[in-house]
């Protein structure tokens, strides 16, 4: 395949890098950290005026149409500038799912997001392996009730709906649209300053409309869920891009014994340790999500390997540039901090490294 990015692809690309280098520079991100605000709301309503909200929404929404490659287009370069904006909550975990799923009511909370009026997100996660789903939901009159526990769900309390998958007595696997305010929600320890919550589900009531598209075949859940794996190793992608970026600079300028850091072969090598790590996790990414949007069997298995790259050769990749940067690496004055917690936390939402390959394995038996 041809892993350059078209001309509107590119475009997006610029955009959304050329905003993020202003909304999201160090001193403005500094200024937010200090704030305690849940995200930063000038950055999200200039996200939103750009058009990079609307460009994967669907054009009765206000958006363009787009697919999963400038999803992932997108948030790359939030991850590249560790921008704090709900971006992969509200669109890998909610809009994409709800716009091809939803029906025309439901379709209808998009146009607020498009905006940046609003929040969405989505439940990817409960205890156990990811992908897992334990809630359930029983038909009460016309609508449902709901049982069951989910974890590391950004933005829930800021959310106008959360997207909550529970298994529906007698169907499959449905996707119910969730008030926060009907719902229990705990905050957990999160890396970053990006807001995660425990959503217990204890016998909340959901009207007739609430199920996505109307129907418990497992469909919206499919979507959701490879949605959720590819848009996080996106924003893995663009975090180690970041990092590898900043290392390189300080490797280059810092001097030691006389001598540029990066004259020393030992740092060469490890420099190169963290490029192929890089590279490794862009292919599967670039191929995940091209499958993806091609509709293709074996999407998911690609997603899977990428989400593995970004558990376990990353994450490591990061603690390679940390200790290239000596104890600078751990000053959290220091921009680099913010891309370790991002890929730390980024491991986590997909499961860990041990998790993806039980998947991959998984998928590999299927096809035996």
């Amino acid at each position: 395949m041809d892993f350059n990015l078209d001309e509107t692809q590119q475009e997006l690309k610029g955009l959304a890098a050329d905003l993020l280098a202003r909304e999201a520079a160090q001193e403005r991100l500094e200024a937010f950290e200090k704030s305690g605000a849940p995200y930063d709301a000038a950055t999200w309503k200039a996200f939103a005026q750009a058009g990079l909200l609307g460009a994967v929404l669907p054009e009765d929404a206000g958006g363009a149409g787009l697919g999963p490659v400038e999803l992932a287009v997108i948030l790359r370069e939030a991850g590249a500038r560790t921008a704090p904006i709900p971006a992969y909550a509200s669109l890998a975990l909610a809009a994409v799912p709800i716009a091809k799923h939803g029906t025309a009511e439901q379709r209808a909370l998009l146009a607020p997001l498009t905006a940046g009026e609003t929040v969405l997100t989505g439940a990817y996660r409960e205890v156990g392996p990811a992908g897992e789903v334990a809630a359930t939901a029983r038909a009460d009159g016309d609508g449902h009730v709901l049982d069951g526990v989910k974890t590391f769900v950004p933005y829930a309390r800021e959310a106008a709906r959360i997207l909550v998958p529970a298994r529906v007595e007698g169907a499959g696997i449905g996707v119910f649209l969730v008030e926060p305010s009907a719902a229990t929600i705990t905050p957990q320890h999160s890396a970053t300053t990006e807001p995660l919550s425990r959503v217990a589900l204890d016998g909340v009531r959901v009207g007739a409309g609430a199920l996505l598209g109307g129907i418990a075949d497992g469909a919206a859940w499919d979507t959701l869920r490879l949605s959720a794996v590819a848009g996080a190793v996106a924003l893995s992608s663009g975090v180690i891009e970041g990092a590898l970026e900043l290392t390189k600079e300080y490797t280059r300028t810092r001097e030691q014994f006389e001598r540029a850091l990066a004259q020393f072969q030992a740092v060469t090598m490890q420099i190169s340790d963290v490029y192929i790590a890089k590279r490794a996790l862009d292919v599967a990414v670039w191929a995940g999500v091209w499958r993806l949007a091609e509709g293709a069997a074996d999407a998911e298995e690609l997603l899977t390997i990428a989400a593995y790259n970004a558990c376990d050769p990353v994450v490591k990749a990061l603690y390679t540039c940390q200790h290239l940067h000596g104890g600078i690496g751990l000053d959290i004055t220091y921009p680099l901090h913010r891309y370790f917690a991002w890929g730390k936390q980024v491991g986590h939402l997909l499961g860990g490294a041990e998790d993806r390959l039980d998947s991959l394995g998984a998928l590999i038996a299927q096809e035996a």
